[in-house]
């Protein structure tokens, strides 16, 4: 059995559905066994791994060794395994960057992505629809370890993430919405949905890993870690990540050009990360300088007639 394909969409600007349901087809799981796949992940991680117990999970970044982020993820454990949640577009162009260091430690890295759905959750009766399918869950517990799979709770919402099959039983002639839905509240959340695009572009702190306690710098060494920690301590990092939204006519990837508005017209400005458009309302995530002023106005260059404004980020960026 299959789940069926999305049919409803949801726009930021309307309401949100007392549930909402997305198969979030664009993510993938990377799975890392073995004896040593905790002492292999913290070696190599920005997250501190071995901190990291069964009932939470954590935000978490992969780096090459000039401290630019190949990955970004949601990190926890099933049963033994370490799993990494991440856009499956990473996935395949990251797993080989952690397979060369892990041929020196007893940890095994797999794509798993076809063994399990991952199905995004919210809305007001999230919990209690959770609850009615897995007693066990409790929504006051980071992450919920089920028979099949886990629970995370990420506040407001939730990632189920089970074998496929009993996925698709769960979810079963229920109303599905597409996974774009469930993209433009991880923009509005702030969240670094990074592109395969932009591997190796940005210092984890430039996504705002800092603010969602992706970064630990008290675990000792890690891949890149050099740079973070200089990043931090010195204030070498000048931008981060901002939610923008508005209104644009073209197609919008986060290889368009994003343009300022400036007092002598509009010039170049920032990388889009991620971008979901519902008719011609866009939204958006970008890293830009971190001075960028809050009343800034900026455009999409393919569209000259387009207008997109900063949104507040639901956390701050101290310390970065």
């Amino acid at each position: 059995m299959s789940i069926a394909a999305p049919q409803l969409s949801w726009a930021p600007d309307a309401p949100l559905p007392a549930l909402l349901i997305s198969p979030l087809s664009h993510l993938g799981l990377m799975q890392v066994t073995g004896e040593q796949n905790r002492s292999f992940l913290h070696g190599q991680i920005t997250a501190d791994v071995n901190a990291l117990d069964a009932n939470r999970w954590c935000w978490g970044a992969h780096c090459d060794p000039k401290g630019k982020m190949l990955s970004a993820f949601r990190l926890f454990a099933i049963a033994d395994s370490m799993m990494l949640l991440m856009p499956k577009e990473l996935l395949s162009s990251d797993l080989p960057e952690f397979r060369k260091y892990a041929v020196f430690s007893k940890a095994e890295l797999d794509d798993v992505s076809a063994q399990w759905t991952i199905l995004g959750i919210t809305g007001t009766g999230a919990a209690d629809w959770l609850h009615g399918q897995f007693p066990q869950f409790n929504r006051e517990q980071p992450l919920c370890q089920l028979e099949q799979g886990v629970i995370l709770n990420d506040g407001e919402r939730f990632l189920l993430i089970l074998p496929t099959q009993a996925a698709a039983e769960r979810v079963q002639e229920m109303p599905l919405y597409h996974h774009s839905a469930w993209q433009a509240l991880e923009i509005l959340a702030g969240y670094p949905g990074l592109d395969a695009a932009h591997q190796g572009q940005f210092v984890p702190q430039m996504c705002n890993l800092q603010a969602l306690d992706g970064i630990s710098f008290t675990k000792g060494c890690y891949m890149g870690q050099e740079t973070v920690a200089r990043m931090k301590y010195r204030g070498g990092n000048k931008r981060a990540l901002y939610i923008l939204k508005g209104h644009c006519s073209a197609n919008v990837t986060p290889a368009s050009t994003l343009e300022l508005a400036m007092e002598e017209g509009f010039r170049p400005q920032g990388t889009i990360v991620e971008a979901v458009q519902n008719g011609d309302q866009l939204l958006l995530s970008a890293v830009l300088p971190n001075d960028t002023p809050a009343d800034a106005r900026f455009r999409i260059a393919d569209d000259p007639q387009s207008l997109l404004a900063l949104q507040p980020l639901p956390y701050t960026l101290e310390n970065a």
